[in-house]
């Protein structure tokens, strides 16, 4: 999971940053309207945090230019403006949530991952396809009713890859989905390849068809 987190102030930033690390989630960090915009023009993210009291603006911007860019991100606020017009304006903008400050950190990241599961899996803890079960909160797999002793990153591939099934996945959007912003200081995305032949070949392991397809030239794709 890949989180994008704007806001100025850098102790609670860095709180923040540091807590859902911990929980295993990408989280990169930008404080001002404009590095925002720069960040959501290139990247994708599963989720957006948004403080609406940002230095060269207000954070209302960001929801405006997401909607001109068509992008999907869910968007939860996070502000200490805490009012009904407030928060009726962000969510006519397109926020899916909005968090008052102070909050403790736990909330957040059950706020954060009920919004991914609503957007990515219809709200389900449990993603299923065909013999294939994710225990999103407890990060297991099974296939056949087998655990497979997956990694972390392999899980995250893994649920990329259905949540986007049919669909290509270039090599470089599943660098940048895997290790954020840091793959663009990468050589090269053979890692990509080597998480991919790791996980195809547990999966088969477990009796699983091949879903992960090479599309040659462009990338990989989930199919059955």
């Amino acid at each position: 999971m890949k989180i994008l987190l704007i806001e100025d102030e850098q102790e609670l930033a860095g709180s923040i940053t540091q807590y859902l690390q911990s929980n295993g989630i990408i989280c990169e960090h930008t404080d001002t309207v404009a590095a925002a915009r720069e960040k959501i023009s290139m990247y994708n993210y599963d989720c957006i945090l948004l403080d609406l009291m940002l230095p060269d603006g207000d954070g209302f911007k960001i929801l405006t230019e997401l909607k001109k860019q068509d992008k999907t991100e869910g968007v939860i606020i996070i502000s200490a403006k805490d009012t009904l017009d407030t928060r009726l304006e962000g969510l006519k903008l397109g926020a899916d949530d909005f968090l008052t400050k102070p909050f403790h950190l736990s909330e957040l990241l059950a706020r954060i991952q009920a919004l991914v599961r609503r957007k990515q899996f219809n709200g389900k803890n449990i993603v299923k396809f065909n013999e294939i079960e994710v225990d999103v909160l407890s990060k297991t797999v099974k296939a056949n009713n087998k655990q497979i002793d997956v990694t972390k990153k392999e899980i995250d591939l893994l649920l990329y890859l259905i949540g986007n099934k049919n669909n290509v996945l270039s090599k470089a959007a599943l660098a940048e989905y895997l290790s954020g912003d840091m793959a663009d200081m990468l050589d090269n995305h053979g890692f990509v390849y080597a998480h991919i032949k790791n996980l195809k070949k547990k999966l088969s392991d477990a009796g699983c068809p091949d879903y992960i397809k090479t599309v040659y030239g462009l990338g990989y794709k989930w199919q059955e």
